[in-house]
Formats: structure tokens, sequence, C-alpha cells
């Protein structure tokens, strides 16, 4: 193998590669549907409430108009706002995006998220117009919108070439992919197919049956069984490796999607990727990054803010790039008073391993997206009083944790200011009693409010209203623009121009 592999990739060895492409949107505006007729499978009826919610990778073979075929792997990634980072991961893998736009619809937020993503990654890119086969359909609306949101079509004072289409249909589908193709000519997409494979993990996950499995992207090189892959603190050898149909493979090159199994570790979604010929020197690779990573850990102050409460949280999820989303979901989440604090996160189901991990912290919620969990986990879990929840989609996930944050969040004592009068003249004191004469001109008094005293700007005291009364007849409330008569209970005199404020406390 030595011979026949280069270590170093030079100019001379290379070649032209297929391009990776992304297809991004808004969560229905037809991202599977363009894959699904690409591919001719079905992904979308397999996932809940119709979310692709894995990032996937897909190869395919495109007959341009000359009759050459050409591959291209396609990404799909997650429309729903919940999966921004495996958006933004995406865009930064791919050579090529698709900016997928409903006919129907037009531009939406997700829409524009994925624009910044794909400028942010700086891949050129090409706008697909879809559902052009709907009653309702307005291309030149859609384009309309689009440059109203500084994405300026060719033909609309820019340069961002599109193709209008239905995905449904197949409409348009063959000269998108042929305007793909061109652009990675364009690109002068290339690499060495006879060095060591490189590229990134796209996607990992424990199986129940096969280990620690992860979808490589080969951007380089070539990969056969026999070699080790290397990704940051983890390796594999590669014994088993399947295509994207799962279909068991001796090797694979540049562009192509591959399933590896038999990580020591979960690998991280988005994480860079090597190959070796050595077993040695993939674990030697492995202990030197933990070795660097540690060193580079910095040693965190804690606080001890006895007002601040804590959410202990553990999330397990079926693959890596789903606890990638939900991560970002719990990031997102604040609340003045709470500290979500993740004390553990995992692939796979939920076991009594996991519950132990809380300490036997009742306040601790396990959360779990597409996975089961085993029965001596929830049975621990009622001993202990915690609870575990399981979600198939991410919104509801999110949904559950601000209403949990919520109800955790200490409730405030604030006060309210329900009125104001001004004093237009004092009379009687007696002791800690004093009958003034004002005017209300804010709000409304009530007899037992609570007041301030407020003079020239400055608060010098506070007091209690025992008494309300209005042409000599006792009184409950008076309102804004009335006179009246009051008996203030107060420590501080009042004085003719003083500002009374009434005041009640609320909990928030």
């Amino acid at each position: 193998m030595s011979e026949t592999i280069s270590k170093k990739n030079t100019a001379t060895n290379r070649t032209e590669r297929p391009p990776v492409v992304v297809v991004m949107g808004h969560i229905d505006h037809g991202k599977s549907k363009l894959l699904d007729y690409i591919r001719k499978t079905n992904i979308v009826e397999g996932e809940v409430g119709g979310i692709t919610q894995h990032l996937s990778a897909y190869e395919v073979v495109h007959k341009t108009e000359s009759g050459t075929e050409k591959k291209i792997t396609f990404l799909d990634t997650p429309g729903h706002a919940a999966f921004e980072k495996m958006r933004y991961r995406g865009a930064e893998v791919a050579d090529i995006a698709i900016l997928i736009v409903s006919a129907e619809e037009g531009v939406k937020a997700q829409t524009l998220e994925a624009f910044r993503a794909i400028k942010a990654s700086g891949v050129p890119f090409v706008v697909a117009i879809n559902k052009i086969d709907k009653p309702t359909a307005n291309i030149e609306k859609t384009k309309q919108g689009l440059s109203e949101n500084e994405i300026y079509l060719e033909g609309m004072g820019g340069d961002v070439p599109f193709v209008a289409i239905s995905a449904k249909e197949g409409t348009g589908v063959s000269e998108l992919l042929d305007l793909v193709l061109l652009i990675a000519e364009l690109e002068e997409l290339t690499g060495d197919p006879h060095t060591l494979a490189e590229g990134v993990v796209i996607e990992a996950e424990r199986d129940a049956k096969k280990g620690m499995t992860a979808t490589l992207l080969i951007q380089n090189g070539i990969l056969k069984k026999g070699m080790y892959v290397i990704s940051e603190n983890t390796s594999a050898p590669v014994r088993i490796m399947e295509n994207f149909l799962g279909v068991n493979v001796d090797e694979a090159s540049m562009g192509a999607p591959v399933r590896i199994i038999g990580f020591d570790t979960l690998p991280r979604a988005g994480a860079p990727f090597k190959t070796v010929l050595d077993k040695k020197e993939a674990r030697a690779m492995a202990s030197a990054y933990t070795e660097i990573s540690n060193a580079k850990t910095s040693r965190g102050e804690q606080t001890n803010d006895e007002d601040i409460v804590t959410l202990p949280l553990i999330i397990k999820a079926d693959v890596s790039g789903s606890l990638d989303a939900l991560l970002g979901e719990v990031e997102k989440i604040q609340a003045e008073g709470v500290s979500v604090k993740i004390i553990h996160t995992g692939v796979g189901e939920i076991t009594e391993g996991d519950v132990k991990m809380a300490g036997g912290k009742e306040e601790t919620v396990i959360i779990g997206f597409h996975v089961d969990v085993l029965n001596s986990a929830r049975e621990h879990a009622e001993r202990l009083g915690m609870t575990i929840v399981t979600f198939d989609i991410i919104y509801k996930v999110t949904e559950y944790l601000e209403e949990l944050v919520k109800k955790r969040t200490p409730k405030q004592r604030v006060s309210e200011i329900t009125g104001k009068a001004k004093i237009l003249r004092t009379f009687s004191t007696i002791k800690n009693r004093q009958v003034i004469g004002g005017k209300v001109i804010e709000g409304s008094l009530c007899v037992k409010g609570r007041i301030r005293i407020i003079r020239r700007d400055i608060l010098i005291g506070e007091g209690v209203i025992r008494n309300l009364q209005q042409q000599k007849v006792n009184a409950k409330e008076v309102s804004e623009g009335e006179e009246f008569g009051a008996e203030v209970e107060s420590k501080n005199s009042i004085a003719a121009g003083d500002i009374l404020e009434s005041f009640i406390i609320v909990e928030k």
C-alpha cells in the first residue's frame, strides 16, 4: 500500500474532483424533495414531522448536455431554525451552495439565515426558485423579494445565477445540475487521488449493533480498507466502510461520503479527519491531541451567587449532529436568575448510568431526542424524583426548555406606580399622622395604599394613606384630575408642592 499511496499532495498529481454541494433554505421550501428527485429515493416520509433533522451526504451521477457523466456530492441540511450550527457547518464544507426558495411563499426568515451562512462561508451559490408547478407560484414576485433582501439575481441587477424548478415534477432540475457543474468547472476544483485521504466528519452516532460510527466526507485523497482514520482525539481502523447507499466498499476517493465503523470514542461532527497507515501512529496522534487540548483548557472561576438558580441538564441524542443542534438551542435560552448547566451529553439511548451522572439531584432534567429510555434508567430516575422527557421534533425541545426555565426563574418583587398626586395644602399633624389636601395628576390613590413622598425629585420617605375624602365625604379611591383630602401615616413631614406616588409590590 505504501508504494501506491503518497503521503504528500503534489501539484502534478492533482486532478478534477466532484463538487460538494449544499442545499439550503426554509424548512418546507423543497430541499428534501429536490434531493429525492435527484437520487430517486424518498427520505421525507421517514422524518418525523416531515423535517430533515440530520445532516446527510449523497453522491449522484449527472449526465450533462454533451453526454458526459459527472459525479456530484450533495449535503442535505435541516431547515428548521434550531439547526443553525449544522447549516453553517454544511456551508463551510461545501464547494457550491443551492439556496432554494419557494415561488409560493418567497423569502422567509430561514431563507435569509441560510443566505448569511452561505455568505459567511464564501462559497459560490445558485438560487433555485422551487414549486413553480403550484397555481399560486409567482416567480417574478419571488425574484423581487430576493432583491429586496440584497440577493441580486442575474437580470435583476446582480450576478447570482438562478433556475426556476419544480422538485416535485422535475422541471428545471437537469438545468440546475448543469449550472452546478459549470460553476464547479469555473472554480477549478481539484485534488490528489493518490494521497492519503483527508476531509471532515459529517455525522457521528452510536449504533446499538455496530458501535461508534461516523459519516466522513473525503475532500482529498483516497481511503482504503486497512488504513486508519484519525479525527482529533479518536481513531478507527478502516475495516468496514460503507458508501451512502449502505453498500460495503473497499475504497473511496475525493467527494465521496462514506460511513466508517469502529471508532474508540465518538468523533465530533464538523471535525477534520486525516488518514494514516499505522495503528500506533493513529493512536499517538489522538493522544497528542488530547494532551494539547488539556493544556489549553482554561481554569474557569466558579461563582457562588446564592441568588442564582441552577437548572442541570443531561442531554442524549441519536446522532452528534442532533446533539450539536440541541446544545445550540440551550445556548440561546437566557433568563435572569437561572443558570442552565449541562452536566452530561451523549449519543445513544438513556441509560441508568446517565441518571447516575446527576448525582442524585432531583432538579436535574434528562432530555432525550430520538432515543429510547431503558427501563432501569426510568425506574432509577423515578426513585430519585428526577424528570426524563423525550422528543422527536427539535422545536418541541426548545419550547419545553423555555417553559421549564420560566417556571424555575426566581420571582422578583418589584414596585409598580399606580398613581401620582401633587400636595396643595397641609393641615394638622398628630404624631406620625398628617392631614393634607391635593390633586391626583396621574392614575389613582386608594385607602390603605402605600405612597412615596418626593420633594424636588428626591425621595424623602414613605407612608400609608389611612383615609381619603372628597367634598368632606369618605372615599375609597380618587382618580386622575380629582381633588381630595387625606390622612397619611408617615415618619416624614409632607409639605405643599410635594409629590405623592402610590405604588404596589408585585412578583414577576
